[in-house]
């Protein structure tokens, strides 16, 4: 009953209870706190551009999933993805599960593999993935641009202006050619 009455002030434009973005504000301003002040604008300036790699990265995956098990079924894993890049994906998981103290994602292989399978796996299976991609040197050029500049930021480097631009520019290419 809360809810409903809540949601009708929120829709009303009365604010309803603690507003999540000042508590998420506040509490990334503590945890910066100890740093300096260069360090903390750069890292709030790579903080978007984390967030777009990683929602890119991860819609891929789940793209190539979803249209991989409706194509072929609940086998499409070991009958679709090149051997090389399950063998690495199974080693990684097993070292996850090894190191169980390490808490995450851990069930679905495609959590293991590198940005760059990806487009090794589209293109081993490009019949399935040629009415969303216009070309294999479409895929492969943005894919490999864009892991140059994924790994400037897994490695906390900071990049340029124009890389943050190219890379946005790349993502919103891909996005209108899937159909995101």
């Amino acid at each position: 009953m809360f809810e409903a009455d809540a949601e009708r002030f929120r829709t009303a434009g009365i604010r309803v209870g603690a507003d999540q973005r000042d508590a998420e504000r506040s509490l990334l301003e503590e945890t910066l706190e100890p740093f300096g002040v260069d360090e903390r604008n750069e890292a709030l300036l790579m903080a978007r551009l984390y967030a777009l790699i990683y929602c890119f990265e991860n819609a891929v995956r789940n793209l190539i999933s979803e249209r991989l098990a409706e194509r072929h079924g609940a086998t499409w894993w070991a009958q679709k993805v090149p051997q090389k890049v399950r063998e690495f994906a199974e080693q990684r998981q097993k070292e996850s599960t090894e190191n169980s103290w390490l808490e995450g994602q851990k069930k679905d292989p495609m959590g293991f593999i590198q940005f760059g399978h990806l487009a090794d796996i589209i293109t081993n299976n490009w019949g399935d993935f040629s009415d969303l991609v216009p070309t294999q040197h479409f895929l492969k050029q943005r894919f490999e641009e864009m892991e140059k500049g994924r790994n400037f930021i897994a490695h906390n480097r900071l990049l340029l202006p124009g890389e943050f631009a190219r890379l946005e520019m790349y993502v919103a290419d891909w996005n209108r050619q899937v159909g995101l």
